[in-house]
C-alpha cells in the first residue's frame, strides 16, 4: 500500500474554512460585514497577510466580495453575477411583483413554522426588539418599512437553516424598490400601520410560545394582507 505524506494545512487555508463554517451556518447572513481585518488577525491570532489571502480564497469561491473602504461582505448562495434580472422584470412589468408575493407566502409561512421550532434567545431578543421599536413608530407617527424588512429577515435566520436565508435575502433584495413605492402609497393611514405592527406581533408571539402552526398562519395572514394591499398598488399604477 502507498501513502502520501501528510501535508500541513496553510494557516490561511484555515481561517477560510472557519470563516465559511461560519457563513454556512448563517452566523453571517447575506449583504452582513465581515470584521474588519486587522480584528480578524486578533481573533485568530495571525498576521493580517494571512487573513487578506484567505478573503481572497473566499472572494474566488464566491462567498465574499470586497469593498474599497466598504469591507468584506457576505454575498447571496444564490445570487446571479449579472446584476439581478428578478428585479428588471418586476421594474418592467409590476404584475410580476404579485408572483414574488405569492412565493413569499408559501415561503414565510414555513419560515415561520420552523422558527417558532428552533428560535434561540437571541433570536428572540432580535425580534422583539423590532417589534418594540415599530411599537414606538406607531405611537410617534413615523413609518417602519425598514424594521418590517428586518423583521421578515430575522425570522429566517431564526429557522437557522442557512438555505432559507439566503433565498429571503434575495427576494428582498429583488423587491426592495417595490415595497418601498407600495408603503409609500398604500399604508397610508395610522389604522394601517397599527394593522401592520399587531402583524407582525402576533407573529412574533407564535414564535415565542413555540406554536408552529399558529406561527405559520398569522405569517399568512399578514402576507395575504400585504399581497392584497400590494394587488392595488399595482391595480392603481397601470401603464
Amino acid at each position: 500500500m502507498i501513502f502520501n505524506t501528510i501535508k500541513p494545512k496553510k494557516i490561511s487555508t484555515q481561517i477560510a474554512e472557519q470563516i465559511r463554517s461560519s457563513i454556512m451556518s448563517a452566523d453571517f447572513g447575506p449583504g452582513e460585514r465581515l470584521p474588519p481585518e486587522r480584528e480578524l488577525a486578533e481573533l485568530f491570532g495571525v498576521s493580517r497577510p494571512s487573513v487578506r489571502e484567505a478573503l481572497n480564497i473566499l472572494a474566488a469561491a464566491g462567498l465574499v466580495e470586497s469593498h474599497q473602504g466598504g469591507g468584506t461582505i457576505v454575498k447571496s448562495l444564490v445570487e446571479i453575477s449579472a446584476g439581478n434580472p428578478l428585479s428588471d422584470i418586476i421594474k418592467c412589468e409590476r404584475e410580476r411583483a404579485m408572483d414574488v408575493i405569492e412565493v413569499r407566502k408559501c415561503m414565510e409561512a414555513s419560515t415561520a413554522y420552523y422558527a417558532a421550532l428552533r428560535a434561540l434567545p437571541e433570536d428572540m431578543r432580535k425580534l422583539e426588539t423590532i417589534v418594540a421599536e415599530m411599537g414606538e413608530n406607531l405611537e410617534s407617527g413615523k413609518p417602519s418599512l425598514e424594521l418590517d424588512a428586518h423583521f421578515h429577515i430575522v425570522v429566517a435566520q431564526a429557522t437557522h437553516n442557512v438555505v432559507w436565508l439566503h433565498l429571503m435575502q434575495s427576494i428582498f433584495d429583488a423587491m426592495k424598490q417595490f415595497q418601498m413605492s407600495v408603503w409609500r402609497a398604500v399604508y397610508i393611514t395610522a389604522d394601517d400601520h397599527r394593522t401592520l405592527y399587531l402583524q407582525h406581533r402576533s407573529v412574533l408571539e407564535a414564535i415565542r410560545e413555540k406554536q408552529p402552526e399558529r406561527a405559520r398562519d398569522e405569517m399568512m395572514a399578514h402576507l395575504g394582507f400585504a399581497e392584497r394591499r400590494s394587488s392595488v398598488y399595482v391595480s392603481q399604477n397601470k401603464e
